[in-house]
């Protein structure tokens, strides 16, 4: 590093202890980057960046108590300047979408994290935003597609967990003829076959989250 540089401070936030692990063993090997505090969970990480200020914070989305998107919001609401990664294993565009309108700078997936993580942080660290090549194709891929409305989600996100027409209707207190009439618009919005393969494609997106 050189002189007079400072180092990139970090904050990694997992609720995988092996996984913070991971970051911490590849921050260690770069002179120009120091990893300053780890957090398990959202509301950890909230008040961790509260009190360090990190340069980066590395995010995941799945998390206990908070989960990263919540978490997200927070400190961006508070900090507008903060500079969050989000790495995750979820591709879905809606995701990736919500995570962005929320303030992520970047979105990486961990699989890619040997390759592109300390590019990413760099780069970031230096204004820009950054997407991996995977996440832009998923963007790409549904850029036109039509979204589903919060009632449609709402029914793909029952019919996922296992719930027939007669079911959802009564949960949502509303006629089985409606529920059929939005199953049939979420199987032609996602451009589905059926009940069961909407609901792999919500899960996919990140239309809905997993049980």
């Amino acid at each position: 590093m050189p002189p007079g540089t400072e180092s990139i401070r970090i904050l990694a936030v997992d609720d995988h202890l092996i996984f913070r692990q991971g970051i911490a063993a590849i921050l260690a090997s770069q002179a120009d980057m120091t990893l300053i505090a780890e957090a398990s969970n959202g509301r950890e990480a909230v008040r961790a960046f509260r009190q360090h200020r990190p340069d980066i914070t590395l995010m995941d989305l799945q998390m206990p108590e908070m989960n990263g998107l919540d978490a997200l919001r927070e400190i961006c609401r508070e900090f507008p300047d903060a500079r969050i990664i989000v790495l995750t294993t979820y591709t879905g565009d809606v995701q990736v979408m919500r995570a962005l309108k929320t303030g992520a700078r970047a979105y990486l997936l961990k699989t890619l994290l040997d390759k592109e993580l300390l590019d990413t942080i760099r780069a970031v660290h230096g204004g820009r935003r950054i997407l991996s090549a995977d996440v832009s194709y998923a963007l790409a891929e549904h850029a036109t597609a039509e979204a589903l409305t919060p009632s449609e989600v709402e029914v793909l996100r029952l019919i996922a967990a296992g719930n027939a027409n007669k079911e959802i209707a009564a949960r949502l207190s509303v006629t089985e003829e409606t529920v059929k009439g939005r199953v049939r618009n979420i199987l032609a919005k996602l451009g589905a076959n059926d009940r069961t393969h909407a609901a792999m494609i919500g899960l996919k997106r990140g239309l809905i989250e997993p049980m």
